[in-house]
């Protein structure tokens, strides 16, 4: 099963940072170190608002399928609709990032039968 086929109603987005190791010297100077060239730790969160319960419930037979926050998958373009930048550095494909879940997803029942999901996502290599 992939990633629900749902556009979020809102999406926030960290685009990570790249691989930095800080020494200090106990004179005060500073070395830093470069370990990479890709960024790493990039974090989403999506909010899906007033979803039916049936849609709803994808996103926890997901989260069961990549059992937790243990297995990696390619969010969906759909994910990205309506981001007016470059998609793909949503996904940072070109660097290989697929995400994983930071913790289960959250559900808010807001009447019978409708509720708002939120999903938080890690982006690893």
């Amino acid at each position: 099963m992939a990633f629900p086929f749902l556009v979020p109603t809102s999406r926030t987005f960290e685009p990570g940072n790249f691989p930095v190791k800080t020494y200090r010297s106990e004179s005060g100077q500073e070395t830093r170190i470069l370990y990479g060239s890709t960024r790493t730790d990039l974090r989403m969160s999506l909010t899906y608002a007033n979803i039916p319960d049936a849609d709803a419930e994808l996103f926890l037979d997901h989260y069961d399928e990549v059992q937790g926050t243990f297995k990696r998958f390619n969010i969906r373009s759909r994910t990205k609709q309506g981001f007016e930048g470059d998609r793909n550095k949503l996904e940072n494909r070109d660097e290989g990032v697929r995400y994983r879940y930071e913790g289960p997803p959250q559900l808010t029942q807001v009447r019978e039968g409708i509720s708002t999901v939120t999903v938080n996502l890690i982006g690893v290599l």
